[in-house]
Parts: C-alpha cells; sequence; structure tokens
C-alpha cells in the first residue's frame, strides 16, 4: 500500500519529529511512504478568515500535489478535515471538482488510516507513563473521530491512560480564532489547563500538534510541567514487538 505523506505546516517549520514518526510507523506497518514535494499549507487559515478566492491557488496546489497518490495521511485531524472539505468548497466546478471528491476520499488522520484502513490496534509500541487525551475538535466535529486514538492508546504497553474532564472542550487556539480572540482564547486553554492538571497526568496526548502547542504554552507560562506527545511518537515509542500490518 502506498502512501503520501501530507505534513502540514506546524509539523513540517516546528515539529518534524512528528513526522518521523508518523514515517517510522506507516513503514514498520508495511506501507511505502513517498512525500510530494510540491504540496504547501491546506489553505484553512486564509480560508476560514474569508478570503475565499485568494485561497483558491492553494486548494488547488494541493489538488496536484496528491494527484496521483493512492492514500494520503497526515498527523492533524484539522488540517486533513480541511482537505476533505475540498469536495464541497469545488461542488460544481467542471475542472477541479472530480480531483476534490477523490482527494477527500483517500484523505486521512494518521490514528485513523491506521484503525480504519490498516485495522491496526496493536502496533508493538510501549511508553511508561500516566497520560491522558486531548480530543481536538476539527477530529471529532469534521472527521466524526472519537474511537480510533483510544483503541490505539488502549495497546500501549506501559501507558495509564486517564479520561480528560471535559473532554468535548476546544482548548481555544482554533488557528485564527486565538490571534482574533486573544482573551477569549487565554480563558479556554486555562480551563483545558486545569481539566488536565486534574487528572495527575504526567504526558498530555493529542492528535493535532496546534492543540498541543497551544496547551502545553499555557504549562510552560503558568511554570507548570507536562509532557506533551503526539498520537504518532507515542505509536513509535520503544517499539519491541513489531506488528506488521495486511497491506
Amino acid at each position: 500500500m502506498k502512501v503520501s505523506i501530507f505534513s502540514t505546516c506546524l509539523v513540517d517549520m516546528m515539529f518534524p519529529n512528528v513526522g518521523i514518526a508518523m514515517v517510522e510507523c506507516l513503514e514498520r506497518l508495511g506501507c511505502e511512504t513517498d512525500f510530494p514535494e510540491s504540496q504547501v499549507c491546506c489553505g484553512q487559515p486564509t480560508y476560514n478568515s474569508g478570503y475565499m478566492e485568494k485561497t483558491r491557488a492553494t486548494l488547488i496546489n494541493q489538488l496536484k500535489a496528491f494527484k496521483d497518490s493512492e492514500y494520503v495521511v497526515g498527523p492533524s485531524g484539522s488540517c486533513v478535515g480541511m482537505m476533505r472539505e475540498y469536495a464541497e468548497i469545488f461542488k460544481g466546478d467542471p475542472e477541479y471538482a472530480d480531483a476534490a471528491r477523490e482527494l477527500g476520499e483517500k484523505t486521512y488522520e494518521f490514528s485513523q488510516f491506521l484503525y480504519h484502513v490498516l485495522g491496526v490496534t496493536d502496533v508493538g509500541a510501549t511508553l511508561e507513563g500516566k497520560a491522558t487525551y486531548h480530543r481536538s475538535c476539527h477530529m471529532t466535529r469534521i472527521l466524526g473521530e472519537k474511537e480510533a486514538p483510544y483503541a490505539l492508546l488502549a495497546e500501549v504497553r506501559g501507558l495509564e491512560l486517564v479520561p480528560l474532564p471535559h473532554v468535548e472542550n476546544c482548548c481555544g487556539f482554533g488557528g485564527t480564532f486565538s490571534v482574533k480572540m486573544p482573551a477569549i482564547s487565554e480563558q479556554m486553554v486555562e480551563e483545558k489547563m486545569a481539566d488536565v492538571v486534574a487528572t495527575d497526568a504526567e504526558i498530555l496526548i493529542s492528535a493535532d500538534m496546534g492543540c498541543l502547542m497551544n496547551i502545553g504554552g499555557k504549562f510552560n507560562r503558568e511554570g507548570k510541567e507536562i509532557k506533551i506527545m503526539h498520537i504518532a511518537e507515542v505509536l513509535n515509542s520503544n517499539v519491541t514487538k513489531p506488528v506488521r500490518a495486511t497491506v
């Protein structure tokens, strides 16, 4: 099975270790990966800010970059959700409607791909510690995914996963929201930090680095300690029992 990696801006520029973990995990499970170098941003920041026409060039670039991909996998429910929105954005467009629909159908968030496409839960990872999982908004509201991350984390040896209170609440990042509404965003992340602290977890896990960057930043500003880990890093930790998917 061939998988094209969609890195996302945050991972590409700030958290390359997440991309490396994702690739290593996929290849260990038998996937053949490639990285279309013409890919850019998914277009979400400008599109959500109302620059719809000016965003078209970015979206079209993505359609062309992944045109020949069998599957596209990214480490962010938010960015993958945006790429699935292309079908609606280009609906009725004689030139790009089919390409937009096809891209949405073959694009998956990392944990979704492992669980729903590869049919894997146990990837052979080991991580000692007490952790809690933050469920990002776009992962659940746009992708409708509430099962895959928990099923995968449940099989990580040594990991004690405790429920996060008010898990449905947003962390306050929301991309451009945190810039446009900083006071509200700050209050939201303060409440999220308090919920994480209440679990006594040593590790905060999520499937979206935007959320982890936001929550981890709040912890740093308050002088509190928490280790943030993307789910790909967790699933690529201390692998002692490689499990190969049938692909």
